[in-house]
């Protein structure tokens, strides 16, 4: 997963053609650990798509921009549109992960 540390950076990659997948995150939250420990699995079944991080500490406004009240929180992206936001409430096992890109992707 690569990371955006720009507001520049982001709004330049969300202008994709394709879906891309955003995780916010944060340092101190405990659930995007836990995220961690199961996301490799699958960053490798979705690996046809672009997946980025973005903490939203170093970026605040942009969570704000797009209701990132939860973290972890999956953000998919394309043509410059959100197209699907996983709240950090259902994203805490690998299947409500693996079912919210099976419905958007």
């Amino acid at each position: 997963m690569k990371k955006i540390s720009t507001t520049e950076q982001f709004n330049e990659l969300i202008q994709s053609d394709k879906e891309i997948i955003v995780k916010f995150f944060a340092d101190w939250c405990p659930d995007c650990t836990r995220m961690n420990m199961f996301i490799g699995d699958i960053l490798e079944e979705y690996n046809q798509n672009d997946w980025y991080e973005l903490n939203r500490d170093e970026l605040p406004e942009l969570a704000d921009k797009y209701q990132v009240m939860g973290i972890p929180s999956l953000l998919i992206f394309k043509n410059g549109e959100k197209k699907a936001h996983l709240h950090s409430a259902n994203a805490k096992t690998p299947e409500e992960v693996t079912e919210f890109l099976s419905q958007h992707i």
